[in-house]
């Protein structure tokens, strides 16, 4: 009996056909493809509609289980590279923001999508302070879906807004000549890395060359938190070889908060990590003070300074 073949085409791309499903096309005394199949790829192919795998044949397919695979001699299936799910997810924004897809996904705008965005770069931020790896795999499912939604409004012609529309595959090929051009002693052989340290120097050389910033503080986001904000300028201009006598100081609060930001980040220590984990401490000790109070009768709401005192949990425990 003459042999039968089956290649399987990916669900995501199924114009490209494997390289190693080429000698059994070439040999195929004829080849079928199944409903599952573009249209343009049957006609390129030569091949002609059916379901099962005629004798020395070829069976295109996109069906990863079709029932002819168990039967056949060689089965060749093109692979998925990484990141090819993230195609889906494309797929999946573009349906609901197209026309027939879903009333609340169209209604929205980049600036109606703020809010979303800053917590759900928060809700992140916490899944990785409590080291929750499935809680991390979500979050940074919907910060993706933030620049998918994001991508896709800028897609659309919009009159409001300046500049031409773009799209996902826009912003990723922005990224990926940003992180190219960034890197050249890994991409281009040009240069020696021999630290961290010294690449994120070369980093900040690269973007300030290439953004032509004319100030060391250029680009530093001013809407951050308060203490990340104080951090980072004193990263900055300690970087520009500001002497630390320059920065803020006084008998203001913010002089004073901004001082002991500036002395955190200037002894390596990160003053928005460490104030983060104080106040989850705090937390914690006032859910265990209202927990002690309750145990015990007492209404957790209506405590007054000496309960507080008396069911305040003790350091170390």
């Amino acid at each position: 009996m003459a042999s039968r073949s089956v290649v399987v085409l990916s669900v995501r791309a199924p114009h490209a056909v494997p390289a190693a499903a080429l000698p059994a096309l070439r040999d195929a005394a004829r080849i079928v493809a199944d409903r599952t199949v573009p249209d343009e790829v049957v006609a390129a192919a030569g091949a002609s509609r059916g379901e099962d795998v005629p004798d020395g044949g070829v069976l295109l397919t996109t069906d990863q289980e079709h029932p002819s695979i168990p039967s056949a001699d060689t089965v060749v299936r093109a692979p998925e590279p990484p990141g090819a799910a993230l195609l889906d997810a494309v797929a999946v924004m573009d349906r609901l923001r197209s026309p027939g897809g879903c009333p609340w996904d169209a209604e929205q705008t980049h600036a109606s999508l703020l809010q979303y965005l800053v917590e759900e770069c928060y809700e992140l931020y916490e899944a990785i302070e409590d080291g929750d790896r499935d809680a991390m795999r979500e979050e940074l499912g919907d910060v993706l879906l933030q620049v998918l939604f994001h991508a896709r409004i800028a897609a659309e012609p919009d009159p409001t807004e300046t500049g031409a529309p773009f799209d996902i595959d826009d912003v990723a090929t922005d990224l990926v000549a940003k992180l190219v051009g960034r890197h050249p002693h890994v991409f281009a052989g040009t240069e020696q890395i021999d630290s961290a340290q010294r690449q994120e120097h070369r980093w900040e050389e690269l973007k300030r060359a290439e953004k032509q910033r004319e100030s060391s503080v250029d680009g530093v986001p001013l809407g951050q938190p308060a203490v990340a904000l104080a951090a980072k300028l004193t990263s900055r201009t300690a970087r520009a070889g500001l002497p630390p006598e320059l920065l803020p100081a006084g008998r203001g609060v913010g002089e004073q908060l901004f001082a002991a930001a500036a002395s955190a980040k200037l002894a390596g220590i990160d003053p928005e990590a460490e104030l983060r984990a104080a106040a989850r401490r705090f937390v914690d000790h006032v859910r265990t003070a209202e927990r002690n109070a309750a145990a015990v009768g007492e209404d957790p709401h209506a405590l007054d300074a000496e309960a507080w005192r008396r069911h305040w949990p003790r350091q170390g425990s």
